[in-house]
């Protein structure tokens, strides 16, 4: 196994981690009182579990963590919010749309993560401790709760009538 690739590799996750609690923690800050924000407030501990699970697996590589890496990622998350999205002084609809469309790339990097970690614990014994597995499942659901909740996104944000999210609905965004 080349150590230098795979700590490139987990570095990398680790800083996309970074941008995608923030993105998550904004998210849910402007959705408070919808569905989306109601799944987000579970989901940030559990984004934050496999963050320290992913700090776990480098220290137990002796892999070190790019600090630049993550604080140019939780820069770019902050840019990223400037993007135009119709509305110059208030939260769009479109703005939750992208969003969850991000929180959803990542929730697929973060599977992808674990399954190579699984492919990887049987050629290292120091990941022995880790269950892959398990969070592979959890991130699976995640996803299909987070696909759910964009699809209702790009259901309100392409509206002809203006439509609060969430409104009427049951609680789409349990999982």
């Amino acid at each position: 196994m080349d150590a230098k690739r795979l700590g490139i590799y987990l570095s990398d996750h680790h800083a996309a981690s970074v941008a995608g609690i923030e993105l998550a923690r904004r998210t849910e800050v402007e959705n408070h009182s919808n569905p989306v924000g109601h799944f987000l407030a579970g989901l940030i501990p559990e984004l934050r579990e496999d963050q320290h699970t992913l700090e776990a697996v480098m220290r137990v590589l002796v892999v070190r963590g790019d600090v630049l890496k993550s604080r140019v990622a939780w820069a770019l998350e902050k840019v990223g919010r400037l993007k135009l999205n119709g509305s110059w002084v208030r939260y769009s609809p479109l703005s939750r749309l992208v969003e969850l469309e991000a929180l959803c790339s990542a929730t697929e990097g973060r599977i992808s993560l674990w399954s190579t970690l699984a492919r990887l614990q049987l050629q290292d014994l120091r990941l022995s401790a880790f269950d892959f597995e398990i969070l592979i499942a959890r991130a699976e659901v995640q996803k299909s709760a987070l696909h759910r909740l964009r699809a209702r996104a790009a259901d309100v944000a392409f509206a002809d009538a203006a439509t609060p999210f969430g409104a009427g609905e049951t609680a789409i965004a349990s999982y």
